[in-house]
């Protein structure tokens, strides 16, 4: 290789990205009750970078100590990679204690300026002699569209420990998933057969995403992000029944379906 020739090169990426949002100021408190998630799914956050969403305290009095929290999180084997929305100083402390700073699209739509009416066009002069026929425009073929990838069926029992992922797509799971496996799909997640793992949909923040078990007995439940982890079990009106997982808003919810005949 010479001098000369390129190291590295820079491309834009839409990767995924799981967003930790702060629902506190109160930083200890936030830390308390993150290492009592991560203590109920030590792997959740494994291996995948992380955004802290300071958008529910953009208000809050003082800054986060942003320096002591990412050492914090990083001790913990979560890979923060920098922070989403907040004040403007708290955006300003993040950088200074070198996290990144990813734009809030939410609140750039808010803010963005409302276009400017286009001027009204000149009137046209018809001409004396009538113009010449346009000449014939023949379409190009539209660029194929990326088609989302087939769903992966796994038709064997999923054991403690293992972590089946479907990329780009749907997951459907014919046999038990053990306690402490691992379901991760950027589509859907189907389970025909009692679900006592974590199920993980809308990996890359799909939020129409969603979870059928046929027998509900998970440890942790997420949808784009979203979690809702079962500390005291299944509610028994939910618990090794047909159920349905959803996100309400910014809520994880449970819905009872029909059983199968």
């Amino acid at each position: 290789m010479t001098p000369d020739t390129p190291a590295f090169k820079i491309k834009n990426a839409n990767l995924p990205l799981f967003v930790l949002h702060a629902l506190t100021a109160d930083m200890a408190l936030f830390k308390r009750q993150l290492d009592a998630h991560l203590a109920q799914a030590p792997d959740f956050f494994a291996a995948a970078p992380v955004a802290l969403g300071l958008a529910a305290i953009a208000d809050a009095d003082g800054i986060p100590d942003f320096a002591d929290l990412t050492a914090f999180m990083r001790q913990r084997g979560l890979a923060i990679a920098g922070v989403i929305g907040g004040s403007a100083q708290q955006r300003q402390v993040a950088a200074d204690s070198g996290l990144g700073l990813f734009p809030d699209a939410r609140s750039a739509r808010r803010h963005a300026a409302p276009p400017e009416p286009e001027p009204e066009p000149e009137p046209v002069p018809i001409p004396e002699t009538p113009p010449a026929p346009a000449p014939e425009i023949v379409p190009e073929p539209a660029a194929a569209v990326p088609s989302r990838r087939p769903t992966l069926v796994v038709d064997k029992p999923v054991r403690t420990g293992q972590t089946i992922r479907a990329e780009g797509g749907d997951l459907v799971v014919l046999a038990i998933v053990n306690a402490g496996a691992e379901l991760i799909a950027d589509g859907d997640i189907h389970v025909y057969a009692p679900l006592r793992g974590r199920a993980l949909a809308g990996a890359r923040g799909d939020t129409t995403a969603r979870i059928f078990a046929q027998c509900m007995e998970a440890e942790l439940v997420s949808i784009a992000g979203y979690f809702q982890v079962f500390e005291d079990g299944i509610p028994a009106a939910m618990r090794s029944k047909p159920v349905q997982v959803l996100l309400d808003g910014e809520r994880v919810t449970l819905h009872a379906l029909a059983p199968m005949r």
